[in-house]
């Protein structure tokens, strides 16, 4: 195996993918430069919208897909943003306009008065391989990367709400975290860990 589709169009996802397998001489192709359409994600939980995801792109394209769905959970919010992390600021889940930039403006007036001690939140990746589209058990692994909203942003790396996310074991904001650094302690890097593990006799 030498070749995987990744099942988005996030530029972000893909680099550190990228990066990530990058060491076992595996190339990440992005769906759509093989002609992949986005699939809508009609599941309910990451899990669902993930398998949804690396289906369709295994179906479409005869290869192994990976799918990533993922997103952030604040707890004071009752675990919004959630599956719609990508779009929470829009006023209907599919209304397709939000940025990061909005999506950061509407969580950090949700949080406005919200004290520090009550900021807590955490990302999660679900990641699904999926040797080929009617594959009867795929690789579903999960990690989480725990830490708090901050009141501004900071830091120019990474994308999505990294500006906003504090993470005090390493006393900085994700957004000032090099890919390196992001990733030995991102949700997605422990969720690839996992798969890797559950991957080993394909890897090689």
């Amino acid at each position: 195996m030498d070749k995987i589709v990744l099942a988005s169009g996030n530029q972000g996802k893909l680099n550190e993918f990228a990066h990530l397998f990058e060491r076992y001489d595996i190339s990440i192709v992005a769906q759509g430069t093989l002609g992949v359409q986005d699939v809508p994600e009609t599941g309910t939980t990451f899990v669902e919208n993930a398998i949804i995801k690396a289906r369709h792109a295994a179906k479409i394209t005869g290869l192994p897909a990976l799918s990533d769905d993922s997103g952030l959970v604040v707890e004071a919010l009752g675990g919004a943003p959630g599956i719609y992390s990508s779009r929470y600021s829009e006023s209907t889940p599919d209304a397709g306009d939000a940025t990061d930039a909005t999506n950061i403006d509407k969580l950090l007036h949700a949080l406005i008065d919200t004290p520090a001690d009550a900021r807590h939140a955490y990302f999660i990746c679900v990641l699904v391989f999926m040797r080929h589209a009617d594959d009867p058990t795929p690789i579903i692994c999960q990690g989480r990367w725990h830490g708090q909203i901050a009141t501004q942003r900071a830091g120019e790396q990474g994308f999505g709400y990294d500006p906003v996310f504090y993470c005090p074991t390493l006393k900085k904001h994700a957004a000032h975290c090099d890919k390196s650094e992001k990733s030995t302690v991102s949700h997605r890097a422990k969720a690839l860990a996992l798969l890797v593990a559950e991957m080993e006799s394909l890897l090689g």
